[in-house]
């Protein structure tokens, strides 16, 4: 497993994995608009994406984030795994890559907003795992 900088050359297969991971989760899959064009929702506006992607150049997890207007936090979105690529230690990879370039680049905090607990509870315990804390309902924290 490889992690790269997102390449429009990967939109489907990253659209396909996401929805397949939300479908392992019991919900409803759909597409988030921002992955349509992740160049225009991340990179034209200073922020970055990267995927996590296998020996068969398949995708099988992604991470990206936005700063928020006028601090040093950003939040993450679109931590996902394939599903049948669960607990290899992707994610782990993919948020400990992340969180090391946003130190590099001299971010002071990194949230995370987390969906609905009976879909989402796995990635509850997966946050705080890594030192993130609930500071109100679905959102977590941690300073870098």
């Amino acid at each position: 497993m490889t992690i790269i900088e997102y390449e429009d050359k990967y939109r489907d297969d990253l659209i396909f994995m996401v929805l397949q991971a939300k479908d392992a989760l019991g919900k409803v899959p759909t597409i988030n608009e921002d992955l349509l064009d992740v160049n225009v929702n991340y990179f034209q506006k200073g922020d970055k994406f990267w995927l996590a992607v296998d020996g068969n150049d398949r995708v099988v997890g992604s991470i990206g984030f936005s700063t928020l207007q006028d601090s040093q936090e950003v939040r993450l979105h679109r931590l996902y795994v394939k599903a049948s690529n669960k607990r290899q230690g992707i994610g782990s990879q993919l948020l400990t890559y992340v969180e090391e370039y946003l130190r590099s680049i001299r971010k002071s905090s990194v949230s995370v907003h987390l969906g609905e607990f009976k879909y989402y509870f796995e990635s509850y315990s997966f946050y705080q795992k890594h030192g993130y804390k609930e500071y109100k309902p679905r959102y977590m924290m941690k300073f870098l």
